[in-house]
């Protein structure tokens, strides 16, 4: 994997170089910022994004089902059907 920085990511000439997934770095804080995939590895990296998104609605969803379920409906209240 290559490791660049975000001012090497606004060079268009550097951009059209890279063919492997590049580490962003944050140079005055040395810390990873994220990842740059490129066009070349679109099509496999497609598939696990969609699962990635998906586990992140599912946790959110149950998150919501929780608290739900710990706040019980009074007498008198409507249910918003969810259980």
């Amino acid at each position: 994997m290559i490791e660049a920085t975000l001012a090497d990511l606004r060079s268009p000439a550097q951009l059209q170089k890279w063919h492997d997934v590049v580490s962003l770095i944050d140079a005055r804080k040395k810390h990873s910022v994220g990842y740059f995939v490129p066009v070349e590895l679109k099509e496999v990296f497609e598939p696990f994004l969609q699962e990635y998104e998906r586990q992140k609605k599912q946790a959110l969803l149950e998150r919501v089902a929780e608290a739900q379920k710990a706040d019980p409906m009074d007498e008198g209240t409507l249910s918003d059907g969810i259980e």
